[in-house]
C-alpha cells in the first residue's frame, strides 16, 4: 500500500485553519515562490516553483501563507501514527507519503487487504481533515502508480487482473524511479507506457538499462523487489535547520531569537536520534542573498540548546552587522557522534549533564504531547511571540493558535 498526501503543505493548512478550505491556498510566502497549492490554486494554473508575483496573475483571489514545517511534520506523524494502528510495517518515504506492508493482516482483521487500505484511507481523511491518495498492489512499484492514478483522494488497488490497464494509461516517464534519461531511452526503444517497458523482453532490460532500472521492470511485473523497509533513519553526518522569513530584518534581538529557534530545532532532531555534536556552523542570509558564516567547535559535544547557546551568541556577534537587513538564519550540526561516545572533560561534572539530560527527557515528552515549542528556551520568546501576533493579524487569514508557551533560561541549576 502506498499513501501520498494530496497537496499535503496547502492541505495541512487548510485543515489547521476552516476559513481557507475550499480557496486557493499557496505556501511559501516567506521565500517568495510556490512551494504548495491547494487543488483550487491549480485548478487556474498554480505550479510548484512559480514566483508569486505571477501568481496573481493566474489567479487573483490566491491567499499566500507562509510555510509552517512544525505543522506539516505534526500532521505527518499523525498520519504515519494512523497507518501503524493497522499494520506495523510502515515505511516513511517523505514527508507526505509512506508504504505499508499489509501481508497477513487480512486474517487478523477479518477483512480483504482492499478493505483494510480503504479503512486506513477514511480513517486518515476523518480525523487528519486532509485527503489523501492510496495506491494497492503487489509492488512497491505498482502501489505507487495506484496512489498517482487518480487523485486527489483517489484509491486504486491494482490486482494481477488489472496491471495491463493501468500500465497501458501510464507513460514511461511517470514511473517511480524513471528519470529523464531513463525515458529518452525507452521512447528510442518504442517504450512509451509503463506496460510497454514491463512487456519488454529481460535480456533488452539487462541489455540497455542498470540495475536499479531492471529492478524497476520486476517491480511493474508485479514482483516485489523491494520490501518495505521499516527501519528508520539512525545516524546523521549533520543535520541542519534553516528558515527564510518575510520581511527581511535588521533587528539584532529578533535575528538572533530566530537563529536560537534553529538551535533548538536541530539539537531536538538529533535527541531523537541520540546524537551529540562537537561543532556548529550558523548562517545569516542577507536580503540580496549574500551569505555569512561561521563554524563553532564547542567546549564539548552536546544536543543541549543551553549549553551551546553562549557560543552560538558569541559566533553571532562576529558575524552580525548593524544596519544590514537579513532574510534568512540558519544552524548546522557537524560531525555527529553517538551520545554514548560522549567524552568528559577533566574538569566537567557528570552530574551537571545528567540533569541536562533528565531536563530534556520532560520538554521533549511535553512537546510531543502538547506540540511543539510548548516549552522552549526564553531567548526564542521574541520570534515566537512575533509570529503568533503576524497570525492574528494576518490577512491572508492564517489560522490563529492560542499558544502558552513556557520559557526558561540556560541555566536552571
Amino acid at each position: 500500500m502506498h499513501v501520498d498526501g494530496d497537496a499535503f503543505f496547502a492541505s495541512c493548512e487548510q485543515a489547521a485553519n476552516p476559513k481557507l478550505r475550499g480557496k486557493p491556498v499557496v505556501t511559501g510566502a516567506e521565500r517568495g515562490i510556490v512551494t504548495a497549492a491547494s487543488y483550487e490554486a491549480k485548478a487556474k494554473g498554480v505550479m510548484r516553483g512559480v514566483p508569486l508575483s505571477k501568481v496573481r496573475k493566474l489567479c487573483p483571489d490566491v491567499i499566500f501563507v507562509d510555510s509552517d514545517y512544525a505543522l506539516y511534520s505534526d500532521m505527518a506523524e499523525k498520519m504515519f501514527s494512523i497507518m501503524r494502528r493497522y499494520t506495523p510495517y510502515v515505511e516513511e518515504y517523505s514527508i507526505d507519503e509512506a508504504f505499508a506492508d499489509l501481508t497477513g493482516f487480512d486474517q487478523p482483521w477479518h477483512a480483504t487487504y482492499e478493505q483494510i487500505a480503504r479503512r486506513i484511507k477514511e480513517v486518515i481523511e476523518k480525523e487528519l481533515e486532509i485527503t489523501v491518495s492510496v495506491g494497492l498492489s503487489l509492488s512497491k512499484g505498482l502501489a505507487k502508480i495506484g496512489s498517482k492514478f487518480r487523485k486527489p483522494s483517489g484509491f486504486t488497488p491494482i490486482p494481477v487482473e488489472r496491471m495491463d490497464e493501468v500500465l497501458q494509461k501510464t507513460p514511461i516517464e511517470k514511473v517511480w524511479g524513471i528519470g529523464p534519461a531513463t525515458a529518452s531511452a525507452c521512447y528510442r526503444l518504442g517504450l512509451r507506457t509503463a506496460f510497454d517497458f514491463a512487456n519488454a523482453e529481460e535480456e533488452d532490460i539487462t541489455r540497455e538499462f542498470t540495475q536499479p532500472i531492471y529492478d524497476i521492470w520486476c517491480e511493474l511485473r508485479g514482483e516485489s523487489v523491494h520490501p518495505v523497509n521499516t527501519n528508520p533513519k539512525t545516524s546523521y553526518a549533520s543535520i541542519s535547520k534553516f528558515e527564510t522569513f518575510r520581511p527581511p530584518t535588521a533587528d539584532r534581538s529578533l535575528l538572533f531569537s530566530r537563529l536560537v529557534k534553529n538551535l533548538e530545532n536541530a539539537c531536538a532532531k538529533a535527541r531523537r536520534y541520540y546524537l551529540i555534536a562537537p561543532r556548529v556552523a550558523i548562517l545569516l542570509r542577507c536580503k540580496d542573498m549574500h551569505t555569512d558564516g561561521l563554524e563553532i567547535v564547542l567546549p564539548r559535544a552536546s544536543a543541549f540548546p543551553p549549553e551551546i547557546a553562549s557560543n552560538l551568541q558569541t559566533g553571532f556577534e562576529k558575524l552580525y552587522r548593524p544596519g544590514w537587513v537579513y532574510r534568512a538564519t540558519g544552524v548546522v550540526l557537524f560531525q555527529l557522534r553517538p551520545e554514548g561516545a560522549r567524552q568528559q572533560s577533566l574538569f566537567e561534572s557528570p552530574v551537571r549533564w545528567e540533569k541536562w539530560k533528565r531536563v530534556y527527557a520532560a520538554i521533549d515528552q511535553v512537546n510531543a504531547k502538547l506540540g511543539h515549542y510548548t516549552v522552549h528556551l526564553a531567548e526564542t520568546t521574541t520570534v515566537r511571540r512575533k509570529e503568533d501576533r503576524d497570525a492574528r493579524s494576518s490577512k491572508n487569514l492564517r489560522a490563529t493558535k492560542e499558544t502558552h508557551y513556557a520559557n526558561f533560561h540556560f541555566d536552571p541549576f
